[in-house]
């Protein structure tokens, strides 16, 4: 007791210290914390003294503090020590691990799904669809992805045994293998998408995001005669903010704003500015978005569109104006905490959700649009604020029914082509690769055959797809029956008839869609991630659209105003 008391007060100490230091008025915020921290102190300790089941204090309190984050906004996270390979990773991209990743099946057993070339797992023999059964000896089937990704991850140089099953064999083949440090690269891929027009894609803003984009720009430029550049930054959730300053820095001379913060302390209300000779300060830019693109993204795209350099095509991004700062805790924890807002060039803050300001349900408001301020750029151009960065160019999301969806989920594109794939002889040629009529009946007799009514009643599996209206006339059903306005089932039998699925008339009706994704299967399993994107962009629709406003006047006159686009 004597101890916990001694602890306590060492606590209370700092806590007047931190708020001494914040300038915080006495009867406002020392008095109310320590306060606050005397009921929190005394209440665990009766519980762990008390409570009639034992109790982990550590689990206890993760999840108390998960609980009182929780009525914050979802950036702001904790991380006890065994987390810290988490920390890391966010911000350098690395892990020490063997370069796989996984799936969990239908029946639990877990399936490899991407092998990061020349990584330690491609090297011991291991192959897309291979099933892993057990860790250094130990069965996993009991276990959930994220225990089975701490235990394959370690410290680099560590040797670790997994026991794989191929698809085609039954017995178990133990593999050990030497974690290495795992990096994944920021930038995945650039090339040539057109004559003249040179793409890359950012993943991620990690230490080494400018490093990558601008190695990739010298080459596109200097060796592939890129005249143009398409900056593809779709899916990406952002990362580090001076990663999102320098990137500017490549396309802005010295001296531009790009963003500024502001937060509840003095501290945080900072402005960071480009500091460098910009390396491609004139060529056209484009930058893609869509509505994964956040945080760092949307201050690249939002302060390249504030000051005219940039097209912006695509869809409205995230919207996330928020600034975290990652602080250290007692016994090598950590807390991620939001500190501050961040404003574009132009002074708008793209922050769609207002985390303090809830409906009944909890859920975070968005602002009404009659609220919303507009700021203008650097040549006119009106543009608001709380709506992410808004596109130049606005295009519909390319979206898949519900067919096509549940098909994916439900892997039969990726266990077909494991089975089918060697097949398949020399390298593919990506301008022409397509689906021939062989695999097309192929895929059709090995899909039905999957989702056969009576191989799935002796399984748990169930069948990949299925309307949204289901539910709902399995809702109406229900209701109409306790509302005494039904007494036979003939109306609901015939709507149940109308959705039921059709396998093989599904199929054939989406066959150019279903060619198309198996097309792009077989790429990803024979040529990897840099195939996927050479048989991928000459058909993506906003990638098209980027060519065709790089290589016409539109570019110009977006950037001036004079367009209605």
């Amino acid at each position: 007791m004597k101890n916990t008391r001694k602890l306590f007060l060492i606590g209370l100490a700092l806590v007047s210290m931190a708020l001494i230091s914040l300038r915080l008025p006495i009867k406002e915020g020392f008095f109310e914390m320590s306060k606050q921290l005397e009921i929190m102190n005394s209440a665990f300790r009766e519980l762990n003294i008390f409570y009639v089941d034992p109790i982990s204090p550590g689990a206890l309190m993760e999840t108390g503090i998960a609980a009182m984050l929780k009525s914050l906004d979802p950036y702001t996270r904790y991380y006890p020590e065994s987390k810290m390979e988490d920390v890391r990773f966010m911000s350098t991209g690395e892990y020490g691990g063997v370069g796989l990743s996984l799936n969990e099946r239908w029946d639990g057993t877990f399936y490899v799904v991407d092998l990061k070339e020349n990584a330690p797992a491609e090297q011991g023999g291991i192959k897309l669809g291979d099933n892993l059964i057990q860790i250094a000896g130990s069965n996993i089937s009991h276990l959930d992805m994220s225990k089975i990704g701490e235990l394959i991850k370690g410290t680099a140089g560590t040797d670790i045994t997994l026991g794989i099953q191929k698809p085609s064999q039954k017995e178990l083949v133990n593999i050990t293998l030497t974690r290495e440090k795992i990096k994944q690269p920021d930038v995945p891929y650039f090339g040539m998408i057109s004559d003249s027009t040179g793409y890359l894609i950012l993943s991620k803003f990690t230490r080494t995001a400018t490093i990558e984009v601008k190695k990739a720009l010298i080459q596109l430029t200097d060796s592939m005669g890129a005249k143009q550049i398409v900056f593809d930054l779709r899916g990406n959730g952002g990362g580090l903010l001076r990663e999102a300053v320098n990137i500017v820095n490549l396309f802005v001379p010295k001296g531009q704003e790009v963003v500024s913060m502001r937060g509840k302390t003095p501290e945080w209300n900072k402005s960071y500015s480009t500091s460098q000779k910009a390396l491609l300060p004139n060529i056209p830019l484009v930058i893609l978005l869509d509505e994964r693109s956040a945080s760092a993204s949307e201050i690249v795209a939002g302060t390249l569109q504030d000051i005219d350099r940039a097209v912006i095509i695509g869809q409205e991004s995230f919207g996330k104006g928020l600034v975290q700062q990652t602080k250290k805790l007692a016994y090598g924890s950590r807390i991620k905490i939001t500190v501050a807002k961040y404003y574009t060039a132009s002074g708008r803050c793209v922050q769609r959700l207002h985390y303090d300001d809830r409906d009944d349900s909890g859920d975070a408001r968005i602002s009404a649009d009659s609220t919303l301020v507009t700021y203008y750029t650097k040549n006119g151009r009106p543009v608001i604020e709380g709506r992410g960065v808004i596109p130049d160019i606005e295009l519909k999301p390319q979206t898949q029914d519900y067919v096509i969806a549940g098909l994916i989920n439900s892997g039969v594109f990726f266990d077909f082509v494991v089975t089918t794939s060697g097949d398949i002889e020399g390298a593919i040629d990506l301008d022409s690769f397509e689906i021939n009529d062989r695999q097309w009946e192929s895929f059709l007799q090995y899909t039905v055959e999957q989702f056969n009514d009576q191989e799935l009643q002796n399984t748990d599996r169930i069948f990949p797809y299925e309307p949204l209206s289901k539910k709902l006339i399995i809702d109406l059903e229900e209701a109409m029956t306790e509302d005494g306005f039904i007494d036979s089932s003939d109306l609901m039998s015939n709507l149940k008839t109308l959705i039921k699925p059709n396998l093989e008339t599904d199929l054939k009706t989406h066959e150019d869609d279903i060619r198309q994704i198996l097309g792009k299967e077989y790429v990803f399993h024979l040529e990897n991630t840099s195939g996927v994107f050479k048989f991928e962009l000459p058909k993506d629709l906003v990638t098209l659209e980027a060519i065709s406003t790089l290589e016409s006047d539109n570019y110009l006159q977006i950037l001036s105003g004079n367009t209605n686009n």
